[in-house]
């Protein structure tokens, strides 16, 4: 079960004590852990695809996915995937979806490490702190991760999409996984993810940058983006496999990763 008090206690540490009750249970409705937690409930101890795939019938979202001949097959030496991030939830919900059901589990996230709070998920995550100090042990994470034998899910833009210029974009992607995949010799995968968040979501993201805040509001709004998610259908673009040995020295792995960005959105 989720306990959000618990999760902002567990981050805060002794600082928590200063927030009132009232604060805790308004972020309850606000994240609508009564209603996360019956998914949860319900799931008991189900893990990886079969928990991915039951989360996509319970917020009712459907998709549209094209190119799924592109996917290599089960057997295939492992790929890093590489996704814009338009939603912040449902997006990633979907992709595990897809992926963890073509590759029996075969999969690992690089995900922001709250959802390790998610017992049906935590299986799949390479946990990253969002909300803190960068845990030390992180790069060996990352490092071990792509030395395995799991197919990689990214985002390398590292945060939600933001509006830019009147359009939905990420942000420029981060050369990590470009860098890694060369290092492991893994194909890169690149998809595209049709969708945006609310108003609201982009609204507080801008005040956020505008007043050039260390601390990311936006992201407490995405459990209440996926709830509005509800009955909507999305779709979904994979593309080709990019091999490994394209990214040459000629360019810098920020310009690899900027040319996976673009191959991404044309899609």
């Amino acid at each position: 079960m989720i306990d959000i008090e618990k999760i902002v206690c567990s981050k805060l540490g002794k600082g928590s004590r200063f927030i009132p009750k009232f604060v805790f249970n308004g972020l309850r409705r606000f994240i609508h852990e009564e209603w996360i937690n019956t998914f949860l409930n319900q799931e008991g101890e189900k893990q990886g695809a079969e928990w991915l795939c039951d989360c996509m019938k319970y917020i009712n979202v459907r998709l549209e996915v094209s190119g799924l001949e592109n996917l290599p097959p089960a057997g295939a030496p492992p790929c890093t995937f590489v996704s814009n991030h338009p939603l912040g939830g449902a997006d990633g919900v979907a992709l595990g979806s897809i992926l963890a059901t073509h590759y029996n589990n075969r999969v690992k996230y690089l995900v922001n490490d709250l959802l390790m709070n998610l017992h049906g998920l935590a299986p799949l995550c390479i946990p990253v702190n969002k909300t803190g100090g960068q845990s030390r042990s992180l790069p060996a994470m990352i490092k071990a991760g792509f030395e395995g034998q799991d197919h990689i899910i990214m985002f390398p833009a590292g945060l939600c999409s933001r509006l830019i210029d009147g359009e939905v974009k990420d942000l420029p992607w981060r050369k990590t996984f470009i860098q890694k995949s060369v290092e492991t010799q893994r194909d890169v995968v690149p998809i595209h993810f049709y969708g945006e968040n609310s108003p609201r979501f982009y609204r507080i993201a801008r005040w956020c940058q505008r007043l050039r805040l260390k601390v990311n509001l936006a992201m407490p709004t995405l459990p209440d983006e996926l709830f509005k998610a509800q009955g909507k259908t999305f779709r979904v673009v994979i593309g080709k496999p990019i091999a490994w040995q394209t990214f040459t020295k000629e360019r810098t792995a920020t310009e690899w990763a900027a040319y996976v960005r673009e191959q991404a959105y044309a899609l």
